[in-house]
Protein backbone atom coordinates (compact mmCIF):
# COMPACT_ATOMS: atom_id res chain seq x y z
CA UNK A 1 0.00 0.00 0.00
CA UNK A 2 1.47 3.04 -1.10
CA UNK A 3 2.05 6.09 1.39
CA UNK A 4 1.88 10.31 0.45
CA UNK A 5 4.19 10.61 3.53
CA UNK A 6 7.31 8.51 2.06
CA UNK A 7 9.02 7.06 -0.75
CA UNK A 8 9.41 2.85 -0.49
CA UNK A 9 12.38 1.43 -1.83
CA UNK A 10 13.98 -2.43 -1.94
CA UNK A 11 16.54 -2.97 0.57
CA UNK A 12 19.48 -2.77 -0.83
CA UNK A 13 22.27 -5.36 0.53
CA UNK A 14 24.82 -3.34 1.66
CA UNK A 15 22.55 -0.87 3.27
CA UNK A 16 21.26 -4.14 5.49
CA UNK A 17 23.77 -6.32 6.29
CA UNK A 18 25.28 -3.55 9.01
CA UNK A 19 22.05 -4.35 10.94
CA UNK A 20 22.35 -7.86 10.60
CA UNK A 21 23.98 -8.35 13.86
CA UNK A 22 23.63 -11.37 16.17
CA UNK A 23 25.53 -12.42 19.24
CA UNK A 24 28.72 -14.60 19.40
CA UNK A 25 27.78 -17.81 20.81
CA UNK A 26 31.36 -18.62 21.71
CA UNK A 27 30.95 -16.98 25.00
CA UNK A 28 29.82 -19.70 27.38
CA UNK A 29 26.28 -19.97 29.21
CA UNK A 30 27.53 -18.47 32.29
CA UNK A 31 28.91 -15.67 30.28
CA UNK A 32 25.73 -14.94 28.59
CA UNK A 33 23.69 -15.57 31.57
CA UNK A 34 25.60 -12.62 33.78
CA UNK A 35 25.76 -10.66 30.65
CA UNK A 36 21.89 -10.15 30.54
CA UNK A 37 21.71 -9.10 33.76
CA UNK A 38 21.41 -5.94 34.17
CA UNK A 39 20.70 -4.51 37.75
CA UNK A 40 21.06 -6.45 41.04
CA UNK A 41 17.41 -7.97 40.80
CA UNK A 42 18.16 -9.42 37.49
CA UNK A 43 20.93 -11.50 39.37
CA UNK A 44 18.22 -12.22 42.41
CA UNK A 45 16.30 -13.89 39.86
CA UNK A 46 19.16 -16.03 38.10
CA UNK A 47 20.21 -17.01 41.82
CA UNK A 48 16.53 -18.08 42.49
CA UNK A 49 15.84 -20.63 39.84
CA UNK A 50 19.34 -22.22 40.57
CA UNK A 51 19.69 -22.53 44.17
CA UNK A 52 17.83 -24.65 46.26
CA UNK A 53 14.81 -23.11 48.38
CA UNK A 54 16.81 -23.75 51.86
CA UNK A 55 19.96 -21.62 50.87
CA UNK A 56 17.81 -19.16 48.36
CA UNK A 57 15.76 -18.25 51.89
CA UNK A 58 17.89 -18.25 54.01
CA UNK A 59 19.76 -15.42 52.03
CA UNK A 60 16.69 -13.81 50.68
CA UNK A 61 14.55 -13.68 54.13
CA UNK A 62 14.40 -11.66 57.12
CA UNK A 63 12.99 -11.95 60.49
CA UNK A 64 9.41 -12.67 61.05
CA UNK A 65 6.72 -10.24 59.26
CA UNK A 66 9.95 -9.38 56.65
CA UNK A 67 8.90 -6.11 56.91
CA UNK A 68 12.37 -4.71 58.54
CA UNK A 69 14.15 -5.44 55.08
CA UNK A 70 11.00 -4.21 52.92
CA UNK A 71 10.90 -0.82 54.93
CA UNK A 72 14.96 -0.68 54.64
CA UNK A 73 14.84 -0.99 50.62
CA UNK A 74 11.84 1.24 50.68
CA UNK A 75 13.79 3.92 52.40
CA UNK A 76 15.54 4.31 49.42
CA UNK A 77 12.79 4.25 47.17
CA UNK A 78 11.09 7.13 48.79
CA UNK A 79 14.11 9.37 48.10
CA UNK A 80 14.24 12.51 45.29
CA UNK A 81 17.61 13.35 43.66
CA UNK A 82 18.48 16.83 43.76
CA UNK A 83 20.64 17.39 40.65
CA UNK A 84 22.74 20.48 39.81
CA UNK A 85 23.08 21.42 36.04
CA UNK A 86 25.96 22.68 33.98
CA UNK A 87 28.90 21.24 35.81
CA UNK A 88 32.15 19.48 33.86
CA UNK A 89 31.62 16.08 34.55
CA UNK A 90 33.31 14.36 32.07
CA UNK A 91 34.98 11.94 34.29
CA UNK A 92 33.57 10.82 38.20
CA UNK A 93 35.87 8.93 40.36
CA UNK A 94 33.63 6.39 43.06
CA UNK A 95 36.96 6.49 45.55
CA UNK A 96 36.63 7.00 49.04
CA UNK A 97 38.80 6.62 52.11
CA UNK A 98 37.57 4.60 55.22
CA UNK A 99 39.34 3.73 57.87
CA UNK A 100 42.73 4.96 56.96
CA UNK A 101 42.61 2.93 53.51
CA UNK A 102 41.60 3.74 49.91
CA UNK A 103 38.86 1.99 48.26
CA UNK A 104 37.48 1.96 44.32
CA UNK A 105 34.01 1.88 45.69
CA UNK A 106 32.46 2.94 48.61
CA UNK A 107 30.75 -0.31 48.99
CA UNK A 108 32.51 -3.23 50.83
CA UNK A 109 31.29 -6.70 51.20
CA UNK A 110 29.54 -7.26 54.57
CA UNK A 111 30.30 -10.08 56.94
CA UNK A 112 27.76 -13.44 55.41
CA UNK A 113 27.56 -16.64 57.41
CA UNK A 114 27.13 -20.22 55.66
CA UNK A 115 28.31 -18.66 52.40
CA UNK A 116 29.01 -21.81 50.50
CA UNK A 117 25.34 -22.63 50.95
CA UNK A 118 24.49 -20.21 48.69
CA UNK A 119 27.32 -21.42 45.71
CA UNK A 120 30.47 -24.06 46.74
CA UNK A 121 32.78 -20.93 45.54
CA UNK A 122 32.10 -19.18 48.92
CA UNK A 123 33.98 -16.90 50.58
CA UNK A 124 37.13 -17.31 47.88
CA UNK A 125 34.85 -16.08 45.03
CA UNK A 126 33.95 -12.75 47.44
CA UNK A 127 37.33 -12.06 48.14
CA UNK A 128 38.99 -11.98 44.83
CA UNK A 129 36.50 -10.26 43.73
CA UNK A 130 36.43 -7.88 46.23
CA UNK A 131 40.28 -7.45 45.68
CA UNK A 132 39.64 -6.93 42.07
CA UNK A 133 37.48 -3.99 42.54
CA UNK A 134 40.00 -2.49 45.41
CA UNK A 135 36.87 -2.59 47.84
CA UNK A 136 37.17 -4.52 51.31
CA UNK A 137 35.70 -8.04 52.32
CA UNK A 138 34.33 -9.10 55.63
CA UNK A 139 34.57 -12.61 57.01
CA UNK A 140 31.85 -14.06 59.20
CA UNK A 141 32.70 -15.75 62.34
CA UNK A 142 30.08 -18.08 60.93
CA UNK A 143 31.87 -18.30 57.46
CA UNK A 144 32.86 -21.34 55.77
CA UNK A 145 36.19 -20.55 54.79
CA UNK A 146 38.91 -19.95 57.52
CA UNK A 147 40.70 -16.73 57.50
CA UNK A 148 43.58 -17.76 56.75
CA UNK A 149 42.59 -19.62 53.57
CA UNK A 150 40.87 -16.04 52.86
CA UNK A 151 44.07 -13.71 52.95
CA UNK A 152 46.02 -16.46 50.81
CA UNK A 153 43.34 -16.77 47.79
CA UNK A 154 43.39 -12.66 48.46
CA UNK A 155 46.54 -11.72 49.81
CA UNK A 156 46.68 -8.38 47.99
CA UNK A 157 42.83 -7.40 49.10
CA UNK A 158 41.63 -5.46 51.98
CA UNK A 159 40.56 -8.64 54.41
CA UNK A 160 38.71 -7.67 57.13
CA UNK A 161 37.02 -10.12 60.50
CA UNK A 162 33.64 -10.12 61.68
CA UNK A 163 33.65 -11.26 65.53
CA UNK A 164 30.12 -12.73 67.79
CA UNK A 165 31.10 -12.85 71.09
CA UNK A 166 30.44 -15.87 72.42
CA UNK A 167 29.49 -17.41 75.51
CA UNK A 168 32.92 -19.18 75.18
CA UNK A 169 34.81 -15.57 75.98
CA UNK A 170 38.32 -17.36 75.66
CA UNK A 171 37.28 -19.24 71.71
CA UNK A 172 36.07 -16.01 70.84
CA UNK A 173 39.35 -14.16 71.94
CA UNK A 174 41.21 -17.22 70.00
CA UNK A 175 39.81 -16.02 66.60
CA UNK A 176 40.63 -12.68 67.52
CA UNK A 177 44.25 -13.55 67.99
CA UNK A 178 43.75 -15.72 64.62
CA UNK A 179 42.55 -12.73 63.17
CA UNK A 180 45.50 -10.61 63.97
CA UNK A 181 48.32 -12.96 63.48
CA UNK A 182 47.29 -13.87 60.06
CA UNK A 183 47.34 -9.77 59.00
CA UNK A 184 43.54 -8.68 59.59
CA UNK A 185 43.43 -4.75 60.30
CA UNK A 186 40.09 -3.83 61.10
CA UNK A 187 37.17 -6.25 64.02
CA UNK A 188 34.09 -5.91 63.37
CA UNK A 189 31.82 -6.59 66.50
CA UNK A 190 28.40 -7.52 65.65
CA UNK A 191 26.48 -6.69 68.91
CA UNK A 192 22.60 -7.05 67.57
CA UNK A 193 22.41 -10.89 68.09
CA UNK A 194 22.07 -11.07 72.04
CA UNK A 195 19.14 -13.74 70.77
CA UNK A 196 18.41 -15.12 67.02
CA UNK A 197 15.82 -13.48 65.47
CA UNK A 198 12.78 -15.59 64.22
CA UNK A 199 13.78 -16.39 60.39
CA UNK A 200 10.43 -18.01 59.48
CA UNK A 201 11.10 -19.27 56.20
CA UNK A 202 14.37 -21.04 58.18
CA UNK A 203 12.13 -22.70 59.95
CA UNK A 204 9.49 -23.74 57.60
CA UNK A 205 12.49 -25.29 55.75
CA UNK A 206 13.92 -27.22 58.54
CA UNK A 207 17.02 -25.20 57.12
CA UNK A 208 19.90 -27.04 58.34
CA UNK A 209 23.91 -26.28 58.40
CA UNK A 210 24.83 -28.21 56.02
CA UNK A 211 21.67 -28.94 53.88
CA UNK A 212 20.25 -32.63 55.04
CA UNK A 213 19.39 -35.10 51.46
CA UNK A 214 15.47 -35.73 51.93
CA UNK A 215 13.10 -36.74 49.69
CA UNK A 216 12.24 -32.92 49.43
CA UNK A 217 15.57 -31.78 48.83
CA UNK A 218 16.11 -34.21 46.09
CA UNK A 219 12.94 -33.47 44.18
CA UNK A 220 14.30 -29.54 44.61
CA UNK A 221 17.42 -31.01 42.75
CA UNK A 222 16.70 -32.09 39.79
CA UNK A 223 16.13 -28.17 38.59
CA UNK A 224 19.65 -27.55 39.63
CA UNK A 225 22.04 -29.76 38.76
CA UNK A 226 25.12 -27.34 39.09
CA UNK A 227 24.43 -26.83 42.57
CA UNK A 228 24.26 -30.26 43.96
CA UNK A 229 27.10 -31.40 41.88
CA UNK A 230 29.36 -28.88 43.66
CA UNK A 231 28.13 -29.88 47.10
CA UNK A 232 28.30 -33.29 46.30
CA UNK A 233 31.91 -33.52 44.62
CA UNK A 234 33.34 -30.75 46.89
CA UNK A 235 34.58 -30.62 50.72
CA UNK A 236 31.99 -30.62 53.19
CA UNK A 237 30.29 -27.80 54.59
CA UNK A 238 31.71 -26.96 58.10
CA UNK A 239 31.93 -24.01 59.99
CA UNK A 240 36.22 -22.82 59.64
CA UNK A 241 36.22 -20.73 63.19
CA UNK A 242 34.23 -23.52 65.12
CA UNK A 243 33.37 -27.23 65.66
CA UNK A 244 30.71 -29.30 62.90
CA UNK A 245 26.99 -28.69 64.36
CA UNK A 246 24.89 -30.85 63.18
CA UNK A 247 21.29 -28.90 63.96
CA UNK A 248 19.34 -25.58 62.72
CA UNK A 249 20.31 -22.01 62.32
CA UNK A 250 18.58 -20.56 64.93
CA UNK A 251 19.38 -22.79 67.11
CA UNK A 252 23.14 -22.64 66.13
CA UNK A 253 22.98 -18.66 66.46
CA UNK A 254 20.91 -19.11 69.85
CA UNK A 255 23.98 -21.85 71.17
CA UNK A 256 26.79 -19.16 70.45
CA UNK A 257 25.28 -16.10 71.42
CA UNK A 258 26.42 -13.97 74.45
CA UNK A 259 23.05 -12.85 75.56
CA UNK A 260 25.06 -11.21 78.55
CA UNK A 261 27.41 -8.84 76.45
CA UNK A 262 27.68 -4.83 77.96
CA UNK A 263 29.64 -2.09 76.71
CA UNK A 264 32.25 -3.19 79.19
CA UNK A 265 33.00 -6.00 77.07
CA UNK A 266 33.41 -3.44 74.34
CA UNK A 267 36.30 -1.55 76.39
CA UNK A 268 37.81 -4.99 76.96
CA UNK A 269 37.60 -6.08 73.59
CA UNK A 270 39.25 -2.42 72.30
CA UNK A 271 42.04 -3.02 75.14
CA UNK A 272 43.02 -6.50 73.22
CA UNK A 273 42.78 -6.02 69.41
CA UNK A 274 45.23 -3.51 68.04
CA UNK A 275 43.90 -2.30 64.82
CA UNK A 276 40.88 -0.69 63.92
CA UNK A 277 37.34 -1.39 65.48
CA UNK A 278 34.25 -1.27 64.33
CA UNK A 279 30.78 -1.52 65.95
CA UNK A 280 28.19 -3.44 63.46
CA UNK A 281 24.38 -2.99 64.42
CA UNK A 282 23.97 0.89 66.35
CA UNK A 283 20.47 1.15 66.01
CA UNK A 284 19.90 4.46 68.33
CA UNK A 285 21.85 7.80 68.64
CA UNK A 286 22.49 7.03 71.97
CA UNK A 287 23.77 4.01 71.50
CA UNK A 288 26.34 5.55 68.84
CA UNK A 289 27.29 7.98 71.47
CA UNK A 290 28.32 4.92 73.59
CA UNK A 291 30.49 3.28 71.23
CA UNK A 292 32.25 6.25 70.15
CA UNK A 293 32.77 6.87 74.19
CA UNK A 294 34.24 3.26 74.59
CA UNK A 295 36.64 3.14 71.99
CA UNK A 296 35.25 2.33 68.16
CA UNK A 297 36.19 3.48 65.27
CA UNK A 298 33.92 3.36 63.18
CA UNK A 299 29.92 2.13 63.76
CA UNK A 300 28.06 0.50 61.56
CA UNK A 301 24.01 1.39 61.42
CA UNK A 302 22.53 -1.80 60.80
CA UNK A 303 19.68 -3.87 61.63
CA UNK A 304 21.44 -7.16 60.41
CA UNK A 305 19.37 -6.83 56.98
CA UNK A 306 16.00 -7.08 58.95
CA UNK A 307 17.08 -10.56 60.38
CA UNK A 308 17.23 -9.76 64.15
CA UNK A 309 14.53 -7.59 65.35
CA UNK A 310 11.55 -7.44 63.56
CA UNK A 311 9.76 -3.67 62.98
CA UNK A 312 13.86 -2.29 63.57
CA UNK A 313 14.62 1.21 62.98
CA UNK A 314 15.81 1.91 59.44
CA UNK A 315 19.57 2.75 59.34
CA UNK A 316 18.85 5.27 56.63
CA UNK A 317 16.32 6.90 58.89
CA UNK A 318 18.92 7.24 61.56
CA UNK A 319 22.15 8.63 59.31
CA UNK A 320 21.45 12.23 59.47
CA UNK A 321 21.19 12.74 63.56
CA UNK A 322 23.96 9.76 63.90
CA UNK A 323 26.60 11.63 62.26
CA UNK A 324 25.19 15.17 63.76
CA UNK A 325 26.05 13.72 66.86
CA UNK A 326 28.89 11.86 66.58
CA UNK A 327 30.72 12.52 63.01
CA UNK A 328 33.65 14.04 65.12
CA UNK A 329 34.76 11.19 66.91
CA UNK A 330 34.15 7.79 64.65
CA UNK A 331 33.54 7.20 61.27
CA UNK A 332 29.16 6.47 60.63
CA UNK A 333 28.75 3.41 57.95
CA UNK A 334 26.07 2.07 56.97
CA UNK A 335 24.06 -1.28 55.82
CA UNK A 336 20.60 -3.04 54.84
CA UNK A 337 18.61 -2.46 51.91
CA UNK A 338 21.29 -1.08 49.55
CA UNK A 339 20.53 -2.57 46.06
CA UNK A 340 21.42 -0.21 43.38
CA UNK A 341 24.35 1.91 43.18
CA UNK A 342 22.07 5.15 43.56
CA UNK A 343 21.43 3.65 47.19
CA UNK A 344 25.45 3.99 48.23
CA UNK A 345 25.71 7.57 46.48
CA UNK A 346 22.46 8.57 48.48
CA UNK A 347 23.88 7.13 52.16
CA UNK A 348 27.04 8.77 51.68
CA UNK A 349 25.46 12.20 50.63
CA UNK A 350 23.35 12.03 54.07
CA UNK A 351 26.75 11.64 55.96
CA UNK A 352 27.71 7.82 55.66
CA UNK A 353 31.57 7.66 55.38
CA UNK A 354 31.05 3.85 54.13
CA UNK A 355 28.08 1.54 53.34
CA UNK A 356 28.47 -2.81 52.75
CA UNK A 357 25.99 -5.23 50.65
CA UNK A 358 25.20 -8.45 51.94
CA UNK A 359 22.53 -9.89 49.73
CA UNK A 360 23.38 -7.57 47.16
CA UNK A 361 26.84 -9.59 46.51
CA UNK A 362 25.51 -12.93 47.65
CA UNK A 363 22.49 -12.84 44.77
CA UNK A 364 25.78 -12.76 42.49
CA UNK A 365 27.56 -15.25 43.89
CA UNK A 366 24.36 -17.76 43.60
CA UNK A 367 24.04 -16.51 40.00
CA UNK A 368 27.33 -17.55 39.11
CA UNK A 369 30.39 -17.79 41.37
CA UNK A 370 33.06 -15.30 41.68
CA UNK A 371 31.78 -13.99 38.02
CA UNK A 372 28.38 -13.81 39.70
CA UNK A 373 29.75 -11.54 42.54
CA UNK A 374 31.90 -9.37 39.99
CA UNK A 375 29.07 -8.81 37.62
CA UNK A 376 26.81 -7.48 40.78
CA UNK A 377 30.17 -5.16 41.60
CA UNK A 378 30.27 -3.87 38.06
CA UNK A 379 26.52 -3.00 38.21
CA UNK A 380 26.77 -0.88 41.43
CA UNK A 381 30.02 0.80 40.33
CA UNK A 382 27.92 1.46 36.54
CA UNK A 383 25.14 3.04 38.40
CA UNK A 384 27.25 5.11 40.64
CA UNK A 385 29.12 6.43 37.81
CA UNK A 386 25.91 7.50 36.02
CA UNK A 387 24.42 9.08 39.03
CA UNK A 388 27.65 10.58 39.86
CA UNK A 389 27.69 12.80 36.71
CA UNK A 390 23.62 13.24 36.60
CA UNK A 391 24.33 14.78 40.14
CA UNK A 392 26.29 17.25 38.60
CA UNK A 393 29.11 16.01 40.96
CA UNK A 394 32.44 14.17 40.24
CA UNK A 395 33.73 12.97 43.55
CA UNK A 396 31.90 11.39 46.63
CA UNK A 397 33.17 14.51 48.71
CA UNK A 398 30.63 16.68 46.45
CA UNK A 399 27.62 15.21 47.80
CA UNK A 400 25.85 16.83 50.24
CA UNK A 401 22.72 16.71 52.19
CA UNK A 402 21.03 19.24 49.45
CA UNK A 403 21.61 16.35 46.75
CA UNK A 404 18.96 14.16 48.51
CA UNK A 405 15.47 14.86 50.33
CA UNK A 406 13.35 12.11 51.88
CA UNK A 407 10.22 11.89 50.68
CA UNK A 408 6.87 10.83 52.64
CA UNK A 409 6.85 7.66 53.41
CA UNK A 410 4.68 5.61 51.26
CA UNK A 411 1.86 4.13 53.27
CA UNK A 412 1.64 0.99 50.88
CA UNK A 413 4.70 -1.55 50.56
CA UNK A 414 4.52 -4.35 48.08
CA UNK A 415 5.55 -2.43 44.70
CA UNK A 416 9.88 -2.74 45.22
CA UNK A 417 10.98 -3.24 41.71
CA UNK A 418 11.77 -6.76 40.66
Amino acid sequence: MSNPNFKRQFPRWNELSPLLKFGSSASGGRERRLAAALTIWDLRDIAKRRTPQGPFDYTDGSAESEVTLERARQAFLDLEFRPNILHNVSAASTRRISLGNEFLMPIGISPTGFTRMMHSEGEIAGARAAEKFGIPFTLSTLGTTSIEDVIKASPQGTNWFQLYMWKDRDGSMALVKRAQDAGVKNLMLTVDVPAAGARLRDMRNGMTVPPRLSAKTILDAIPRPEWWWNFLTTPPITFASMKSWNGTVGELLDYMFDPTMTFEDLKWIREQWNGTLTIKGIQTVEDAKLAAKHGADAILLSNHGGRQLDRAPIPLHLLAEVKKEVGSDLEVHLDTGIMHGADALAAIALGAQFTYVGRAYLYGLMAGGQQGVERALTILQTQMIRHMKLLGVSTLEELEPKHVKILATHQGLGHLPK
